[in-house]
């Protein structure tokens, strides 16, 4: 019998570090997955800012258990103009007006369709959706505000032995426990990416 689970993670940081430098360090999403456990590999597909997340977790049967998401990307800069700037489009304002009054950065995650099915249960190997978002906002003293959050659904087979059980206690079960890898996991990623800035504590 298949099932559908969903994790969540979220987390908040303050980065030591210069506002630009930090913004455009985590939007490199196979830089910062690289440093997930569960992470096997993050490649851009031929569909511009579309990318394909490969993880691989193991199974309590020890058997692999491999989930595909198809990933799309998109940036945008939060910007705050004092009222005295009059403008009737955005790009009429210029690149200096622009840096000068840009106080984060947003970037965000939705599933894109794969290009084939994915869903291979025989052979362990299911697709999964993602979302999320990674907010990140310029601190005086040279700092960035960092937010992150992100959903996975994944779709797959359910052993026999939790059969027995109700179905909305199994759900349960299975949700709490992929949240709580998930956040573990992030965690992760923020401690290893800590080596890289001058500090990282959460907020």
């Amino acid at each position: 019998m298949e099932m559908d689970a969903t994790g969540v993670s979220k987390g908040e940081w303050i980065f030591h570090g210069e506002f630009d430098r930090t913004t455009a360090y985590l939007s490199d999403q196979k830089k910062i997955l690289g440093f997930n456990p569960f992470c096997h590999s993050v490649e851009q597909t031929s569909t511009e800012n579309v990318y394909r997340w490969h993880f691989r977790v193991t199974d309590p049967q020890n058997n692999p258990f491999d989930v595909i998401f198809y990933v799309e990307q998109s940036d945008e800069l939060l910007v705050e103009l004092p009222e005295e700037i009059e403008y009737s489009d955005s790009d009429d304002l210029s690149e200096e007006t622009i840096k000068r009054y840009t106080v984060g950065k947003k970037v965000r995650w939705k599933y894109h369709k794969p290009p084939q099915n994915i869903n291979d249960p025989k052979n362990y190997l299911f697709e999964g959706k993602a979302s999320g978002n990674l907010f990140m906002y310029r601190m005086q003293g040279n700092r960035t505000r960092v937010h992150f959050e992100l959903k996975v659904d994944v779709r797959f087979l359910l052993y026999p032995a939790f059969r027995i059980l109700p179905l909305k206690i199994v759900r349960s079960m299975i949700n709490a426990g992929m949240s709580m890898i998930m956040q573990t996991a992030t965690n992760k990623i923020f401690h290893s990416i800590s080596k890289d800035f001058i500090k990282i504590e959460r907020a």
